[in-house]
């Protein structure tokens, strides 16, 4: 009775929220939340054919034409794979240190979010290397933040005040 009930709500809900689009009438909109009516419920139909999924012709190999981090876990590289950004400067260093351990370490991991960091940091000054300031305001999605998280964005913005207020009077009173 309670599944029903919240199935009803959401179909409600779902058709009140973009009053241009009823989603009943999108052929099979909904037909997985009524619980009612769960195709994989309560077996699966077992037609003897599962062992079959591994026999597949795998793609072929994507060359390998620029350095390419491979876990120590895996013997062989993916095979596709992205080659816009390879690894280097001080954020490749960091990343060629994390795989060098294994991934269910925090050596491995940790890492990585601190190359991931340091990388932002290298664009930046990449970009002001070639002439270019970067507009930090958009490139952080500032117009969506107001947009959608105005209140948010002010407790941001309050923030950074009090706690650079705080910072610079602090500074100040210890030239003294």
């Amino acid at each position: 009775m309670h599944q029903n009930r919240t199935y009803t709500l959401i179909k409600k809900t779902m058709k009140t929220e973009n009053t241009n689009i009823d989603y009943q009438q999108i052929p099979g909109w909904g037909m997985d939340m009524d619980p009612d009516n769960e195709p994989t419920y309560p077996m699966k139909n077992y037609t003897g054919d599962d062992h079959n999924r591994l026999n597949y012709e795998r793609s072929a190999q994507q060359p390998v034409e620029i350095e390419l981090l491979k876990s120590i876990e895996r013997p062989v590289y993916p095979v596709v794979f992205g080659t816009t950004v390879p690894p280097s400067g001080l954020s490749g260093i960091i990343r060629r240190y994390a795989f060098k351990h294994s991934e269910d370490r925090y050596r491995h991991w940790i890492p990585l979010i601190l190359a991931d960091r340091i990388n932002a940091w290298e664009g930046i000054i990449e970009d002001l290397g070639k002439g270019v300031f970067p507009n930090i305001l958009a490139e952080r999605g500032i117009k969506a933040e107001l947009k959608y998280n105005a209140a948010g964005l002010a407790k941001k913005v309050l923030v950074a005040a009090v706690v650079g207020t705080l910072l610079f009077t602090y500074l100040s009173k210890k030239k003294k």
